[in-house]
């Protein structure tokens, strides 16, 4: 006669009870998409009671909660509860919006804060699970990344206990992840069965709770996955269950956990339904529309193209206008492959997808080039081509930190950077060309950017095809610095580009005209 199994379902309380005091915690979420949130509620709710867990190190390849109703790590943020934090990314939104209690944190030194990118997080996972001595990559040389840089510290605790080193190995320059090992992961799904197996038919992606549940297990852990329902043991088709039971020990039940911000639940994020491609908005007719069908320009039919946010985030709906929805297949990290990826609230997700890939496997790809171009978004350009998008000093939580930036960027062919040539500039935009009214308050065509997310001379002497596409012109990094080589209609080089950058930018010899179709309120033309 077999006897009962001890049932694996608790209350959120009682799962936080059973994390100890110092212990490692890896959360698998990405911003709201994902993200465990009753667990960490719970976690916070028990310190605010008992004074426990104290000293907690949390790992979040990705983020871990917004700044609009699912509060993710704010949940945690609290002196004595945290001691250090290593994320891929951070909450980040408006500055309408009041600072996250967890930036409070990391720009007060109240805790050790690392930005780690978001691969080499999922990497660490694995070498962990697999007992190998740490990663050993190339991902972030000569960026923040880089201990010659900041070595991925964000303040002055972080910057006296580095995670990072660099080290030479078979002739070469590497940089070197020391194994962190996680005594508890926190993960998420849709559906448990009483034995813990976990289906995730209601999620927009699979994240990396696979991974992290190994990683965890592998060294005696404890896994706790937060779910929206369960059903009978044996009840759920082996090919749907993604994480298997055995990897679980807890199931925490959160009937109303949201699938992504702002959105209870959408069957066309998770891919239980076909949303008809008429139904996507399109992209309103303005100068971020212009930046991006110049951006569109770069493609061909056939090819693999990853997407990051920002003004870049427009370019599928580019080609939706133009009739071409099909004509690349998009590639995000969160895992999502094909069908359209949305923006707004819902950047991360995607509707329509051929496929979810874990994103571990995702950003195995990025790491090694694979995709054969990356349209990504800039706040800062400097002289030697270097990109800033995971450092604004002023107001820190405008920016989630470099998530997968970094990974993405390190071996990629070729890469696109969208955004604007100065901060608040007027501009009057028609069909016959576009005029700057009024100067902006400041170039983003510096000096020095605050933080290297991007190391463009490296970028170059590895053969990578590099634009910077802005409202004024098309620029590469040339031997003395940034060239403008395509000029927007409507526009004075020698006012609106070159006085305007300060000098840092020059007008290429044999610099063109940049198309007037770019400027047409309705479709361009564009046969990629």
């Amino acid at each position: 006669m077999r006897s009962e199994r001890p049932s694996k379902i608790v209350t959120g309380a009682e799962a936080a009870a059973r994390i100890k005091d110092g212990a490692v915690v890896t959360v698998s979420s990405s911003s709201a998409l994902g993200c465990p949130d009753a667990v960490l509620e719970a976690i916070g709710a028990r310190f605010e009671a008992e004074g426990h867990p104290r000293d907690l190190t949390t790992l979040h390849p990705i983020a871990a909660g917004d700044m609009y109703g699912v509060k993710g790590v704010d949940h945690i943020a609290r002196d004595g509860l945290l001691s250090r934090i290593i994320g891929g990314s951070y909450p980040s939104g408006p500055s309408s919006l009041p600072m996250p209690a967890i930036w409070q944190m990391v720009v007060e030194d109240r805790v050790a804060a690392y930005n780690v990118p978001s691969g080499i997080l999922y990497d660490m996972h694995r070498d962990v699970a697999a007992r190998r001595p740490g990663v050993l990559t190339k991902v972030g040389l000569e960026t923040f990344v880089d201990p010659v840089r900041e070595g991925c510290a964000m303040n002055a605790r972080a910057e006296a206990d580095p995670i990072v080193s660099r080290v030479d190995f078979g002739g070469e320059t590497w940089l070197h992840f020391p194994n962190i090992v996680p005594d508890v992961a926190i993960i998420r799904a849709t559906t448990a069965d009483e034995n813990g197996n976990l289906t995730y038919e209601h999620e927009g992606a699979y994240l990396g709770g696979l991974d992290q549940a190994i990683a965890t297990r592998n060294h005696g852990g404890l896994v706790i996955a937060q779910v929206k329902r369960i059903t009978a043991a044996g009840s759920l088709r082996p090919h749907d269950v993604h994480v298997p039971g055995h990897l679980v020990d807890l199931i925490v039940v959160a009937p109303d956990q949201r699938q992504t911000t702002e959105t209870p639940y959408d069957p066309a994020i998770s891919g239980e339904v076909m949303r008809p491609w008429d139904s996507f908005a399109l992209a309103e007719h303005g100068v971020e529309k212009v930046i991006a069908r110049r951006a569109a320009m770069e493609l061909s039919r056939g090819m693999t193209a990853n997407l990051g946010f920002g003004i870049s985030a427009l370019v599928p709906r580019i080609l939706l206008e133009e009739g071409a929805h099909d004509a690349v297949t998009w590639a995000i990290e969160q895992g999502a492959v094909g069908g359209m990826p949305l923006t707004g609230f819902a950047f991360g997700c995607a509707s329509n997808a051929d496929a979810f890939v874990p994103s571990p496997q995702q950003f195995s790809y990025f790491q090694g080039g694979g995709f054969d171009v990356s349209f990504l978004s800039f706040m800062e350009v400097d002289v030697d081509g270097n990109v800033n998008v995971s450092k604004l000093g002023k107001k820190p939580y405008l920016t989630a930190g470099c998530g997968g930036f970094v990974d993405i960027t390190a071996h990629a062919k070729k890469i696109v950077f969208s955004g604007y040539f100065e901060a608040g500039a007027g501009l009057e935009l028609t069909e016959e060309g576009l005029r700057v009214t009024t100067p902006g308050r400041f170039t983003k065509m510096v000096e020095a950017v605050e933080h290297v997310t991007f190391a463009g001379r490296r970028a170059r002497a590895r053969g990578a095809d590099v634009l910077y596409i802005t409202e004024r012109c098309v620029m590469r990094l040339g031997d003395k610095g940034l060239v403008a080589t395509e000029i927007m209609p409507g526009i004075d080089p020698a006012r609106d580009i070159v006085e305007a950058s300060e000098g840092r930018v020059t007008i290429a010899e044999d610099a063109a005209t940049m198309p007037l179709s770019l400027l047409r309120d309705g479709p361009m033309g564009l046969v990629p």
